[in-house]
């Protein structure tokens, strides 16, 4: 039997390492990105010098072969599902008998004119990053002097798009000292996902580190340099022209498969699947960023673009490939970053407004940089969900919690156990509790 997984990201590359383990089948992985599998969240390392590519391959060159994984660095045009063939750029053909999409997702982009100039990109592919040094490269010798002095390239990013992806391209140009504006078109940071208090710390961060933040301002149109190729300046919906030499696009991602499109293979969003993460097409399976759930579960989106989940779909299916059909569990939702010096984890049901039927504990340092917050059931006290700013806790831990719907008041009594910063750290259980005890005593009136 030949499997072929087409993408080389977490969620193809576990299929593979877990189908290895269990079956003898022949398996093929293609992709047009990279030679090996890469760590994707570790992108902005690379261009702040922390890290090398090679650094950020958890497999040698050598585990390949010798785990009989066969790697093709390839563009796959177009799929034909009835010969159960692929199609490359360069005419190449490769059959199949058992199909994985795992193409992953591009960067967003909403017609803007002059969204396609060079200079314009996202932070989701190696070439992104790529492109950002070579941008910062070109703006660093127009700084001295060695281009034509009739158009100097101003010395300043621009980023659209208030989330995860954008705070980070910002903490890369920041890494080089290189000015920021960062246009968010919310009236807070990333509020469609943060409560109002966290959203309002992370604004304040943001501009501590003196990026230039611009809260409901929206992109209208970026505007080309004299020689009509690289973008040099960005028109906001406030008619305020921004010059600059790089725009980054970082308002959201969407499934990389138009591709696919009239292929046969049903789509909306996605690629459709059921639990097993089967397609409409026998044989074909779709996973990771690029796979849309027909029926979501509870409190879970359809389409989840995360490191974890896409593991997760990777170990299901290969149980499924090698003769045990495997429903896919997404289990407890978790998510976690950084904005600049500010550690971020979620756990469970945190929404950016409280649900009518839930209370929440928000505790939230001096410094202004540290917060907690447990969200739980108003009824029986049970804990839905954890944001954590700042202060890290046990992933197992909080897990266990909120499958077993633990009690708000025995989660403050055991939230030691959860703490996982070093030893010597400063802990704030106390004044935790005391703030969720402080909340409970009848108000005056």
């Amino acid at each position: 039997m030949h499997i072929v997984i087409l993408g080389n990201g977490i969620s193809g590359i576990t299929t593979a390492r877990h189908v290895r383990k269990r079956s003898d089948a022949r398996i093929t992985v293609i992709s047009a990105e990279t030679d090996y599998f890469y760590s994707r969240t570790a992108l902005m390392y690379i261009y702040m010098g922390h890290m090398r590519l090679q650094d950020t391959q958890p497999y040698e060159p050598w585990f390949w072969k010798k785990n009989r994984i066969d790697l093709q660095k390839a563009l796959v045009e177009r799929v034909d599902f009835e010969a159960k063939t692929l199609v490359t750029s360069a005419g190449e053909r490769i059959q199949y008998d058992k199909l994985v999409l795992a193409t992953g997702s591009k960067s967003n982009k909403f017609g803007w004119p002059g969204q396609d100039l060079d200079g314009v990109h996202g932070l989701y592919h190696l070439q992104d990053v790529e492109a950002m040094e070579k941008h910062t490269a070109r703006m660093r010798n127009a700084e001295y002097g060695m281009r034509n002095a009739a158009f100097r390239i101003p010395h300043s990013a621009i980023i659209v798009g208030g989330g995860l992806i954008g705070i980070e391209m910002a903490e890369m140009f920041h890494s080089r000292h290189i000015p920021v504006t960062f246009l968010v078109r919310e009236s807070s940071f990333w509020n469609m996902v943060l409560p109002p208090e966290e959203s309002d710390m992370i604004n304040r961060h943001i501009r501590e580190h003196g990026v230039d933040l611009r809260l409901e301002t929206e992109l209208k149109e970026i505007l080309p340099d004299a020689s009509g190729a690289c973008c040099a300046a960005v028109v906001t919906n406030k008619a305020e022209t921004l010059p600059c030499f790089f725009v980054g696009l970082t308002v959201g991602v969407s499934p990389n498969i138009d591709f696919l499109k009239n292929s046969g293979l049903e789509i909306n969003r996605g690629i459709l699947v059921n639990e097993f993460l089967e397609t409409s097409i026998p044989d074909v399976y779709a996973i990771g960023d690029c796979a849309e759930q027909r029926v979501a579960r509870p409190g879970r989106r359809p389409i989840e673009a995360v490191w974890y989940t896409g593991r997760l779909m990777g170990q299901a299916l290969a149980q499924s490939l090698t003769g045990i059909r495997t429903e896919y569990v997404p289990g407890i939702w978790f998510n976690s970053a950084k904005f600049f010096d500010i550690e971020y984890q979620t756990y469970g049901d945190i929404r950016a407004q409280l649900p009518e039927n839930h209370n929440t504990l928000y505790w939230e340092h001096a410094d202004g940089q540290k917060a907690v917050r447990i969200n739980y059931e108003s009824a029986s006290g049970s804990v839905v969900g954890f944001n954590l700013m700042g202060i890290r806790y046990r992933h197992e831990v909080c897990d266990r919690w909120l499958r077993e719907g633990t009690h708000i008041e025995t989660v403050l009594q055991q939230l030691p156990a959860a703490h996982f910063d070093p030893e010597f750290y400063t802990t704030y259980e106390k004044e935790i509790a005391a703030t969720h005890h402080h909340q409970q005593q009848p108000q005056a009136v």
